[in-house]
């Protein structure tokens, strides 16, 4: 017999029952056709974590940013590339990653197809900060990642 608050959330075509996608952020504007699905929780006083669902829509990124808490990601739909620091990363289904603290970070679904991941995170943990032009330049010295990055 299950706990009362144990759930099982299901789920179709990148979809989960009764879970709304919301908007990828509301703060700034430096990313393109991207949403987020908050799966486990925000409403779960147990979990001292966040399980979370993004999808970039084709030709669309996530913001670049960094922040001091880490990440966890596994990509479960499509390919697309990740911009981590000075390298550009070739992203397939079920590669998994992760994000160290204060790290320069940005997911692009340039392989002409959706790009969808699950993201774990602290349930408390710091805001994501977007790297200035002076951040950029003094940490950023692959002309790959230049070229690739959206601001």
């Amino acid at each position: 017999m299950m706990n009362n608050k144990s759930i099982v959330i299901k789920a179709k075509n990148y979809n989960w029952e009764g879970v709304e996608k919301k908007e990828y952020k509301t703060d700034t504007q430096n990313f393109k056709d991207i949403h987020r699905v908050s799966l486990l929780g925000d409403d779960i006083s147990e979990l001292n974590f966040q399980t979370r669902y993004f999808e970039i829509a084709p030709g669309g990124y996530s913001s670049l940013e960094m922040h001091r808490h880490p990440h966890s990601v596994v990509i479960i739909r499509g390919s697309g590339t990740l911009l981590l620091e000075n390298d550009v990363h070739e992203l397939g289904i079920y590669d998994t990653i992760f994000i160290a603290p204060d790290t320069i970070h940005q997911f692009h679904a340039d392989k002409n197809e959706p790009l969808g991941f699950i993201c774990i995170v602290d349930r408390y943990r710091d805001k994501p900060r977007i790297p200035d032009d002076e951040t950029i330049n003094r940490r950023i010295t692959s002309i790959e990642v230049l070229n690739k990055l959206r601001k």
